[in-house]
């Protein structure tokens, strides 16, 4: 996966046809996103976003289900009971789990 930006004006991608221009005072468009404005990184992230969409699509191609039946899947099944919950990022952390206690 590879945004590139091209002369400052265009993003684009070896792995997506979606592409971003600038409109200039540091705004970018986004060609899935039309009517919205983005700053240079929410437009590097719409294109890497786009380019993952790609991805998923080529995975989803291989098990017979399209792009959108593969992520609705995946987001709405839950996963198999694990013996110990996996930690990402450290979420359960802010949000209680682990929360340390005070000493008195």
């Amino acid at each position: 996966m590879a945004v590139q930006v091209i002369g400052r004006a265009l993003m684009s991608s070896d792995q997506t046809d979606h592409q971003a221009k600038s409109v200039g005072s540091g705004g970018w468009v986004v060609s899935f996103l039309p009517g919205r404005t983005l700053t240079t990184e929410q437009a590097m992230a719409a294109m890497q976003a786009a380019e993952a969409v790609a991805v998923v699509g080529g995975l989803a191609d291989l098990v017979g289900l399209t792009t959108l039946e593969t992520v609705g899947l995946a987001i709405q099944e839950s996963p198999w009971t694990r013996a110990e919950p996996v930690v990402r990022n450290g979420w359960r952390d802010r949000i209680g789990r682990g929360r340390p206690q005070l000493a008195l």
